[in-house]
């Protein structure tokens, strides 16, 4: 009995530490080695220590040895433990007789109890006791779920029987341990500081956790211009993960001048530099279908691609320029610059799984073309099936349908509780920057299931996202860790700069080059000055250059839904004027810099008017938020308190005339993607969007102001009264 309790006390805390250290189990030693004296190079556990050791997860002395031969104290092994837990230390009292306050290990020996990792045993700890053999072996068991085997021990002191005998059989079986000699395992000796470590990390091999690095992009857009500064960033995290997945949730196309001048040829040269692995469509990929050129771009783009593209639900048969591009089968083998419904790569022995989804929306806010959707929800029950036949249980859905986008559509929140089986959606179309990735372990009836994480990196080449995730043997995520990294914090890879110098200086002529409408008069873009807190500003007033953007905005909308009967902007978003004189593309893009794109949004009366109280809630001072309209008229009293300050709400209707918003009837609006999802205060919208009342249509705002002021007659230079203050005329 006392054996058994013994066993009990140093197993608790044992247990934990060992599931830390071979947590960072590594087979190679890192570029900055942490080489011990009394480790030679020779030495068998020189790599495994050394790994470890750079890892933080053990250390040495201060004498610069390892002491392989010393055994790992339980004091020792407390504090390993709550720094590598990272666990909130505890400021209770100890609860051990022998652990005395102030000591280097008593917050951990605290923290530890705290967490019911330790128990101790008649109101001691044992701080300076080594852990044995016989209950290493019962850890390791324990830690790692080693399944128990029915076999006979060739050790003679393994007493038959006796509480540790199952673990001893358990390793033994497993082929980790082969004793201190042919007939002996030595169970009542203390476990020397490199045996430990050795046997952890052979058991860590074996039966610890998968881990897989993905690196993922998505909605970039053509945004070139920090392209160099993204491919230091990949080839930073490959040095260190060379075995790390490179993903792009689509929309590479449209956006920019490099995409206008070069349809996706620009950022295919820096995706086949960068080695990424597969990519998935957006709607924006199919933009060009109604060309008299067709989808050829896209083709030419697929058949340069120096990796696969991954589609579900995607049906390209319809369209003979896809003929021996696409196979509506899972390869294991795919070809680069070719469609598959999914892929199987081998990563570090095991074999993962990707699958594509593109948004249904795609047929009513691009040109498809002959270029059929299928419903994302069953072909990614379709894709799972298919994959678990063949062995793999970690899947990923790379996918282009939205982080929280239209739930009547496809979503991958949606995703996430209704398929079973997908362990990471990398994902794209909502632009939504996930700043840590987020984990769905409920399904749609709020009953627990296996972990789905999902990530996003926003848009426009802003971010690069790395996600790592840890699987148990199931292939169930056990924990996940991710990150973005801010694109222009890094600097430019020269042989990315070497690439980019003929692509750019194209497009700086492009820049340059008039779109064919000359002003007469500059359309300004007042500002207050500082010390200011009134006058007219692009933020508190209607001005010539908002109602442009916005007409251009209200008619792009209707030519998708003819029901939209007003367009929103806000004036934050608009940057810059337009000097008289010749337009340039440069021109243009500094009125709107920010790469949104056109969004319709369906709202009350009552919304409506909740959201102009936001806009004019600063008036007469300056608000990033205030609205520019187009489709109707604002009347306010500037006045009445905050909040309560819109007196009337006109839409005026295609014979000009106005009619009074009524609160409970139902207005289909144009907006900003950005102000769609409730940006500058925008609480209402932002509801609106939760609900999955918002179409984002994908259409860059500075092409739409483009081709706006383009299809002018004349440029208007008069204000139209579209948003008034009653109160001046009191």
């Amino acid at each position: 009995m006392a054996t058994q309790r013994r066993w009990r006390r140093g197993i608790a805390i044992v247990t934990m530490v060992a599931a830390l250290l071979g947590f960072g189990v590594a087979t190679s030693v890192s570029a900055e080695e942490i080489k011990f004296r009394d480790v030679p190079e020779t030495h068998m556990y020189y790599k495994t220590i050394n790994d470890l050791a750079g890892k933080n997860v053990i250390s040495g002395y201060p004498d610069g040895t390892f002491k392989l031969d010393k055994g790992l104290q339980r004091a020792e092994s407390a504090k390993i433990l709550t720094t590598i837990l990272k666990l909130d230390v505890s400021s209770e009292k100890t609860p051990f007789t022998d652990v005395a306050d102030g000591q280097w290990y008593t917050d951990s020996v605290k923290t530890l109890f705290k967490a019911g990792y330790i128990q101790g045993y008649d109101r001691k700890f044992e701080p300076d006791r080594e852990t044995t053999r016989a209950e290493y072996a019962q850890m390791l068991v324990n830690a790692y779920d080693i399944p128990e085997a029915d076999i006979q021990l060739p050790f003679t002191d393994v007493v038959k029987g006796e509480w540790y005998e199952p673990a001893v059989k358990a390793l033994y079986a497993s082929g980790l341990i082969t004793g201190i000699d042919e007939d002996s395992f030595a169970p009542n000796q203390s476990i020397k500081r490199g045996d430990a470590v050795w046997l952890l990390a052979k058991t860590d091999a074996k039966f610890g956790p998968y881990k897989l690095r993905i690196l993922h992009t998505n909605d970039t857009h053509a945004n070139l211009d920090n392209i160099a500064k993204r491919v230091t960033g990949v080839k930073a995290e490959k040095a260190k993960n060379p075995n790390a997945l490179l993903l792009d949730a689509g929309d590479v196309f449209q956006g920019t001048l490099y995409f206008n001048e070069f349809h996706g040829q620009a950022d295919l040269k820096f995706m086949n530099l960068m080695g990424y692995d597969a990519m998935t469509f957006g709607n924006h990929e199919f933009d060009l279908g109604a060309t008299p050129e067709g989808h050829q771009a896209l083709v030419d783009f697929i058949k340069g691609a120096q990796f696969p593209f991954v589609s579900s639900n995607i049906d390209f048969s319809g369209d003979e320029k896809f003929t021996g591009l696409f196979s509506d089968l899972i390869s294991s083998e795919p070809e680069k610059g070719k469609i598959y419904n999914g892929i199987i790569k081998e990563i570090n022995g095991e074999k993962v799984g990707i699958f594509g989804l593109t948004t249904a929306e795609t047929v009513d806010i691009s040109s498809p073309g002959a270029v059929k959707f299928e419903d994302y929800l069953a072909e990614a029950e379709r894709a799972v099936k298919a994959f678990e036949g063949r062995g793999v249980n970690k899947i990923i859905a790379l996918t282009h349908i939205g982080y929280d986008d239209n739930a009547n559509v496809d979503n991958d929140l949606t995703l996430a509780t209704k398929v079973d089986g997908i362990d990471v959606i990398v994902g794209g179309h909502s632009h939504t920057t996930l700043t840590t990735p987020v984990v769905v372990d409920k399904d749609e009836n709020g009953a627990k299931k296996d972990p789905t994480v999902i990530v996003q990196t926003g848009a426009n080449n802003t971010n690069l996202g790395v996600l790592d995730v840890k699987f148990s043997k199931n292939g169930v995520i056990k924990e996940s860790e991710g990150k973005l990294i801010p694109v222009a914090n890094l600097k430019p890879d020269k042989e990315a700069e070497e690439l980019l110098k003929p692509y750019a200086s194209k497009i700086k002529e492009v820049s340059e080059k008039e779109i064919g409408v000359t002003l007469e008069k500059a359309l300004e873009n007042p500002r207050l000055g500082e010390g200011q807190s009134s006058g007219i500003s692009v933020r508190n007033h209607e001005t010539i250059l908002g109602n442009i953007i916005t007409d251009g905005m209200l008619a792009k909308a209707k030519e998708y839904n003819p029901n939209t009967v007003m367009a929103l902007q806000n004036g934050g978003g608009i940057r810059a004027a337009i000097e008289a004189g010749p337009v340039t593309n440069g021109e243009v893009i500094k009125v709107l810099p920010f790469g949104n794109t056109l969004a319709v949004m369906d709202l009350t009366g009552a919304d409506l008017k909740a959201a102009f109280e936001v806009s004019l809630r600063s008036y007469p001072g300056e608000n990033g938020g205030f609205l520019h309209v187009a489709g109707g008229k604002v009347e306010f009293d500037s006045t009445k308190p905050v909040g309560q300050r819109v007196v009337n709400v006109y839409i005026k209707n295609a014979e000009g005339a106005y009619t009074l918003v009524v609160d409970n009837q139902t207005y289909t609006i144009a907006t900003n993607a950005f102000t769609a999802q409730g940006g500058d205060g925008f609480d209402v919208f932002a509801k609106i969007y939760k609900a999955g009342k918002v179409t984002d249509l994908g259409l860059s705002d500075w092409e739409n102001f483009r081709d706006h002021l383009v299809s002018l007659d004349k440029i208007p230079t008069e204000l139209e009264g579209r948003i008034v203050d009653v109160a001046e005329g009191k």
